[in-house]
């Protein structure tokens, strides 16, 4: 290095030129750039060193302005053109005489500056730099023409969510699902890597955190304000794929042969479904039958048969399986089927002829099953009632109508029978949240009433006959069992203030049912054997049941062996757990968000039970509501105490509520 040799370094990544001025030490130099600042630099900082005459600070702009008129970018390709043949590497002197036809200093930087540039066609090794093969440059083009358009789709996208922040309707392409996924996976599992969602979000000048993310996704119409996050966080589905509604359709139109072509018509009898009123999937209904002799009755509990329409390990019934339950939320229904199929030819509809599979019982005085028969039918619903409709036609004792009268009784015999063998009733109250299109809530308390009695002792009946000709038969289905609880004693329950207080201490004690292959005891419906067969467009568990069945009584191979039951029980039971916290947390949510839209409401609640006795914690029923929540008490009570409260902060989102009792002579007479 001698002094006036003109070096190029780096400064913060930028290109710089200095003068060598003077040794510093035994290896640094002072180099001086254009502008009279001193530089000290060791020699491997110098970039390049340009050959050939002593220069002066002053000289660097002439020179540079000299070099930036040669620069031309395009040329390195035919260079390489030429050269990548022999495959020879080049310095910058070299590719100058190559370019210009002479190495003159401004030039051979020039070359140097080029050749620096380039990421495409020559790769720097050592002091040289080596051609690259044509189809590593075809790759490096490609890759760049892929981050080109990234970056476009990019820009496209920015501009497109910018459109619809201001409330513009966009339409997004295809390329702007990735992002916008990225967003709704943040906020579902912030746990997992999100530096691409961080980083849109820095982009648009928001904090980088889930709530920033699901205000951006409400805000641009993505999801709703209320979006269940429960459900998209579950494996549960939330559409259908095209194959299955494919195939669902092609059964609408061209639906397959009846397997069962031998059916008994009960088209004669008087036929009663009995739901909700915004029940849709109507599978099951009910008929009176008076015997030859005129001395007994035969019950008919009539299940729809969705087996009718679909064959084990068809797509429909996987798919059904892969759901394992229809889902039902305050916002509506999340079907196992298709609705199409669900609400329709699977259905019970009045006035149609509809395949069913139908359980025939001869009842004792005393409600003990005296004869049972099961047979695939053709039946045609007469009426489609309500709860309240029964209710009324019971209470007004409509004489055109004696069946239902009929039913009543022997459910009410039924229910007295499964009392004497030891079931256990436990009676809370419950309720059932709707929303509407317009985010409405609504929270309707469940009476107990004798038309809901009715059809639950019904239905268990026909699960109790089920069940009996599966282990007659043995016949691997899906049979629940419940152990028997250890209830405290006598004594201990009387003590408990009578009603919801006394039946949550018993429901404390209740275990868990089971479901397997071997028939047992469920102790609470107090039935020695017993198979839920009676929502086979609702409940997988049910519709496995009715395949095995069925192919029992015409007298074919069970469609499942015992292992491949309990297989499918293993999986289906843990893909119903799951969709059942789905509608527990849904439920909680727009829990929450009622007593935060009503929170200068005064309500009345009940000390349930004990969570944390020291701490003061208990489990509170809101009566008007038949809700239960958590409430930590600031005074003594005692379980059974009421009290009047108001809500002073509800967030649904974060899960969390708190109340403030509240004492006034008008409410403590309104609580007695």
């Amino acid at each position: 290095m001698e002094k006036g040799t003109l070096i190029e370094f780096r400064l913060n990544g930028e290109r710089h030129l200095a003068v060598a001025e003077r040794p510093e030490g035994k290896k640094d130099w002072i180099f001086v750039d254009q502008w009279g600042q001193s530089h000290k630099l060791r020699p491997q900082r110098i970039e390049y060193q340009v050959n050939g005459g002593s220069y002066q600070p002053s000289d660097i702009p002439s020179f540079i302005e000299n070099v930036e008129a040669y620069i031309e970018p395009d040329s390195i390709e035919v260079a390489w053109e030429l050269l990548v043949e022999e495959g020879e590497p080049v310095n910058p002197e070299q590719m100058a005489i190559l370019l210009y036809d002479q190495a003159t200093p401004e030039l051979c930087y020039a070359a140097h500056i080029i050749l620096s540039k380039d990421k495409i066609y020559f790769k720097k090794k050592g002091d040289v730099y080596e051609p690259r093969s044509q189809s590593q440059v075809q790759e490096i083009k490609h890759q760049l023409e892929v981050e080109k358009t990234r970056k476009q789709e990019k820009e496209e996208f920015i501009s497109r969510l910018q459109e619809a922040l201001s409330g513009k309707t966009v339409e997004w392409s295809q390329s702007d699902l990735q992002p916008i996924e990225s967003l709704e996976k943040f906020v579902l599992f912030p746990e997992q890597n999100s530096k691409g969602a961080k980083e849109l979000l820095e982009s648009l000048g928001k904090s980088p955190n889930e709530q920033s993310a699901f205000e951006l996704l409400v805000n641009i119409g993505r999801w709703s304000k209320h979006e269940n996050l429960f459900l998209r966080r579950s494996s549960y589905p939330l559409n259908f794929s095209k194959k299955v509604l494919e195939v669902a359709q092609s059964y609408l139109d061209s639906p397959q042969k009846d397997p069962d072509s031998q059916r008994l018509d009960l088209t004669h009898l008087k036929m009663y479904t009995i739901d909700d009123e915004s029940t849709t999937e109507i599978d099951d209904g009910l008929s009176i039958e008076l015997l030859e002799d005129n001395q007994k009755t035969r019950l008919w509990i009539h299940i729809a048969d969705p087996t009718r329409l679909i064959s084990p390990g068809d797509e429909l019934d996987l798919e059904a399986r892969r759901r394992s339950t229809t889902l039902y939320l305050p916002t509506g229904m999340v079907p196992m089927f298709p609705k199409e199929l669900a609400t329709g030819p699977m259905s019970l509809i009045q006035g149609k002829i509809c395949e069913a599979l139908s359980f025939g019982v001869v009842l004792d005085e005393d409600g003990g099953v005296l004869d049972y028969s099961i047979h695939p039918t053709l039946v045609k619903p007469t009426y489609r009632l309500t709860y309240d409709d029964v209710d009324e036609m019971l209470q007004l004792g409509i004489e055109a109508e004696k069946e239902i009268s009929q039913l009543a009784y022997w459910s009410k015999t039924r229910h007295q029978w499964r009392t004497t063998q030891g079931s256990i009733n436990i009676k809370m109250p419950e309720s059932v949240i709707k929303v509407k299109d317009d985010d409405e809530i609504t929270i309707e308390l469940i009476d107990n009433s004798q038309s809901r009695l009715l059809v639950a002792e019904m239905m268990i009946l026909a699960g109790e006959v089920a069940g009996n000709y599966c282990q007659e038969n043995n016949i691997p289905v899906p049979f629940r069992a419940q152990p028997q609880p250890e209830l405290p004693p006598e004594e201990e329950l009387l003590l408990l203030p009578a009603g919801p207080v006394r039946f949550c201490a018993l429901r404390r004690c209740m275990p868990r049912s089971e479901i397997s292959t071997n028939p047992a005891r469920h102790s609470s419906l107090a039935l020695n054997t017993y198979t839920q067969v009676t929502s086979p467009i609702r409940r997988y568990t049910d519709l496995l049941t009715h395949f095995q069945l069925k192919a029992h009584l015409r007298g074919d191979e069970l469609p499942f062996s015992r292992e491949q039951i309990q297989e499918i029980i293993y999986s289906v039971t843990s893909l119903s757990q799951e969709a059942n916290l789905v509608e527990r947390q849904t439920n909680r949510y727009w829990i929450l968000e009622f007593l935060r839209r009503n929170a200068d409401e005064v309500w009345f609640g009940l000390v349930l039970r004990w969570l944390r006795e020291d701490e003061n914690l208990a489990l509170i029923l809101l009566e008007d509501l038949g809700l239960e929540l958590p409430h930590r008490f600031e005074r003594n009570v005692s379980l059974g105490d009421r009290f009047a409260f108001e809500v002073v902060f509800a967030d649904p989102h974060h899960d969390e509520i708190r109340f403030r009792e509240l004492t006034h002579p008008s409410l403590e007479s309104a609580m007695t």
